[in-house]
């Protein structure tokens, strides 16, 4: 044990000062950070403005870069906890259904007699027959349009529950293709929410499901709660619509599938559109802000090759017809088509400025929320806040290590200065780890440091009283630094193992401070044991070659 050969040390060194230099760039935060912040937006941009190129310089680009990510305790920021209101779902798959449905049925108009969609739940499709007698072909007809329901749980089911009520089709989603709607709605709303989040440069947000339908929003380093709800909260769902009529009148009645929708830029002006869509921003692929030909802000946008298939079959068949752009239930443009649009391409224009017509191609180019997000909880976060939380930490880390490190030199002297060392180059080593893992550190993880700090000298305390056995043995320095490092190993081993496991076990199934303090704790009893049987032991038997000594007093 007292041996350790050429390239053990080379390895035990190399990685303390690796772990040195990934942990470097936390001492210069500010400096680091405005680094990464101005060579992610030059990137993002696709050029570099000076402001840019300035903080880029700030920090030494073939350094190490990577920050440890402060949390929302910390750092100040925005927490929301959103409710998705799935039922808006159900809705819009029936409305998108009904074309199809409709044109089914009309084609068996001789046997079934002619159909009609009456009022009803949003939720439910109802159309009433003309031929009462002949329901049963129609319930067939509506269930050649089901599927099978796309989810392990609801494996053999059908997508639609299609029954009948006298003269009246009645078709609704099924208990279990339902379930499986919810699950894709939150995840489909967990991953745009995500993408818009990221869009705006937000540092580690946490952005996580929480029971059957609600999502948690917690994005530290942005002003306050209403700014995130004004990012995420936007629905922004983009649709082509054709014009069927334009008015004042916002009461008129529209007609079966139809929809009456307000002008974005004209008080008073009402449009009378197709509630079917041509396309939707779900067929966008990118959006762009720019300027339209007069140099306004505007927005470029692209559709995939479905979309564009679409939209170009659409205005190839209604040259000279106007056709709406609908955001958010409102017209923002209704041009006339004057020649096929078979790019897939186009630009969206109205009354802007620059700053609308980049958060436009933000909510756009995220994508859009399939169902309206009802906030339940918003809490704003000051930075003040953080800061006095981090130097609380920082405080209660620096008396917590001097404590031990004067208890250990005082109890054990040299070796007690050893273990010292160790102490705190574990503490840079999880830092180190950290910085390199992108984790983020939360007040619960500075806690988690400072329990680490205290038992990282448990395995250097165990070593050293089996040092003392056997020195009292009559044994000689180097046979009881050997026997004692020998015999130590399994019980520091068990002892961390068993703490390592119940780390993992936080980790896994907590959430939030629970996991922030799994984290550190974690990374801590690893370092901890290699420091202790490792760089520990280094340090013991450099002296050893250096001194010989041939008593040892500890």
């Amino acid at each position: 044990m007292v041996q350790i050969s050429a390239w053990k040390r080379i390895v035990i060194v190399g990685l303390i000062l690796l772990g040195l230099l990934y942990a470097m760039p936390n001492l210069f935060y500010q400096r680091v950070e405005s680094h990464n912040d101005a060579v992610v937006a030059a990137e993002r941009a696709g050029f570099e403005t000076p402001e840019q190129a300035a903080a880029r310089s700030l920090w030494p680009g073939w350094l190490p870069s990577s920050l440890v990510s402060l949390g929302l305790d910390l750092r100040g920021g925005a927490h929301l906890l959103g409710e998705v209101n799935t039922a808006e779902v159900y809705a819009s798959r029936m409305t998108a259904l009904w074309p199809e449905l409709r044109d089914a049925l009309a084609e068996q108009r001789d046997v079934i007699g002619p159909v009609r969609r009456v009022k009803g739940p949003a939720d439910q499709l109802l159309i009433e027959i003309g031929n009462p007698d002949q329901m049963a072909r129609a319930v067939e007809i509506a269930r050649k349009l089901a599927a099978p329901v796309t989810s392990l749980t609801g494996a053999g089911a059908s997508t639609l529950d299609i029954t009948a009520q006298g003269s009246t089709l009645v078709v609704q989603l099924s208990a279990a293709e339902k379930a499986a709607t919810d699950d894709r709605t939150i995840q489909q709303s967990l991953e745009i929410v995500r993408r818009r989040v990221d869009e705006v440069g937000t540092r580690e947000p946490t952005i996580q499901r929480q029971g059957k339908d609600r999502i948690l929003i917690q994005v530290p380093g942005i002003g306050s709660a209403e700014e995130l709800k004004a990012l995420i909260g936007t629905t922004a769902k983009l649709t082509f619509n054709p014009v069927i009529g334009r008015g004042t009148d916002p009461n008129v009645s529209p007609g079966l599938g139809n929809i009456v929708v307000p002008a974005m830029d004209e008080p008073g002006v009402y449009y009378t559109l197709a509630e079917a869509p041509v396309v939707t921003g779900e067929d966008l692929t990118d959006a762009r802000p720019s300027f339209d030909q007069n140099g306004a802000p505007a927005v470029d946008f692209r559709f995939g090759p479905q979309g564009a298939r679409r939209f170009g079959a659409y205005t190839s068949a209604n040259v000279g017809q106007p056709f709406a752009i609908v955001l958010d239930n409102q017209v923002i443009s209704a041009p006339v088509i004057r020649q096929a649009i078979t790019t897939g391409s186009g630009q969206i224009s109205g009354a802007m400025d620059v700053a609308e017509s980049n958060q436009l191609a933000v909510l756009l180019r995220a994508g859009a929320l399939p169902a309206e997000m009802t906030f339940l909880e918003e809490r704003t976060i000051g930075p003040e806040l953080g800061q006095d939380s981090i130097d609380a930490g920082r405080k209660s880390a620096v008396i917590a290590t001097v404590l031990v490190v004067g208890y250990m030199i005082a109890s054990y002297g040299l070796f007690g200065v050893f273990a010292s060392v160790a102490v705190i180059t574990n503490v840079v080593l999880i830092l180190s780890i950290m910085s390199a893992m992108g984790a983020t550190l939360t007040l619960p993880g500075i806690a988690g440091i400072v329990l680490t700090v205290g038992t990282a000298v448990d395995a250097n305390v165990i070593i050293y009283e089996r040092i003392r056995e056997e020195l009292r043995a009559g044994k000689t320095v180097v046979k009881a630094i050997n026997d004692g490092f020998g015999e130590a190993m399994s019980a520091i081993i068990d002892a961390n193992l068993t703490t390592f496991i119940a780390a993992l076990v936080m980790f896994f199934l907590g959430s939030g401070p629970v996991k922030g303090f799994a984290v550190t704790l974690t990374i801590g009893l690893v370092t901890s044991v290699f420091t202790a049987i490792y760089f520990t032991r280094l340090m013991i038997v450099i002296w050893l070659e250096w001194r010989k000594p041939k008593t040892l007093i500890l």
